[in-house]
């Protein structure tokens, strides 16, 4: 089911209180109308994990936040591998990353670089769903066989022309979408006066949504008899052990350790 993104307007009551409420609306919605997806890539994250694959996380502009999120996460899981891209970045140059994302083929370069088997799973991460890079992403791991998840803003995504050769959109191509359920333009307050929508949902709700997506991930584990591979907070006792054991299985499929 889609999530279907509005914008309010506001005039007298407090920007904050309003934006609050909106998210919390959003993630209600999300959580009662995404649920399914959710188990389902939850499902085929452990199938990865169980059989010795990694989970890859990609995102390009402010969508790289979420792939950080998830990436050497204390509570979290620790085979997840961050494609943190730095051309893709924003510190590396905003504009320069927004223009690169639309380049055709620079997704094949990034599976061959970050070495994405068909043991491992793709997790993409895009607002927008449009642009060349995360739509390649998907369809090119798909050659691979590599399962694929995208977390994108349906209603946003079918109001825009794709912008790739393919000319698809990111949930169009993906085996298991869930839709974070934002507005047109990721702004969600509408204010007299001001031209443009503020107060931007994607990645407070993206961050809910893939922290949900790993909780379950964990159960299915857990249910198949695998021990989740669960990274610890270093600062409690015992972990600086816990971690080192569970990193040593992994390092050698993330880059980023």
């Amino acid at each position: 089911m889609t999530c279907q993104g509005e914008q309010r307007l506001i005039t007298n009551d407090s920007l904050a209180e309003q934006y609050f409420k909106g998210v919390l609306k959003i993630l209600k919605r999300v959580q009662y109308t995404q649920m399914e997806r959710i188990q389902q890539a939850a499902e085929l994250v452990a199938d990865a994990i169980a059989r010795g694959g990694v989970v890859h996380v990609f995102g390009a502009g402010h969508s790289h936040l979420l792939a950080e999120e998830v990436f050497f996460r204390a509570g979290g899981l620790a085979p997840v591998n961050a494609i943190l891209e730095p051309s893709l970045m924003l510190h590396a140059g905003a504009t320069k990353s927004t223009a690169i994302e639309k380049i055709a083929g620079y997704a094949t370069i990034l599976l061959e670089y970050y070495n994405v088997r068909s043991d491992d799973v793709l997790i993409i991460i895009s607002n927008s769903g449009v642009n060349s890079v995360p739509v390649e992403l998907a369809i090119q791991a798909g050659v691979r066989q590599v399962p694929t998840i995208g977390v994108t803003c349906v209603a946003y995504s079918q109001r825009l022309a794709p912008n790739n050769p393919a000319g698809k959109r990111l949930f169009e191509v993906v085996d298991v979408v869930i839709d974070n359920g934002g507005s047109p333009g990721d702004a969600i307050l509408n204010v007299t006066g001001l031209k443009a929508g503020i107060g931007p949902t994607s990645t407070v709700v993206g961050a809910a949504i893939l922290n949900a997506l790993v909780v379950e991930a964990i159960q299915y584990l857990k249910a198949k008899g695998f021990e989740p591979p669960i990274l610890m907070s270093s600062h409690l006792d015992g972990a600086a052990q816990h971690n080192a054991h569970v990193i040593q299985r992994y390092r050698e499929r993330i880059r980023c350790l």
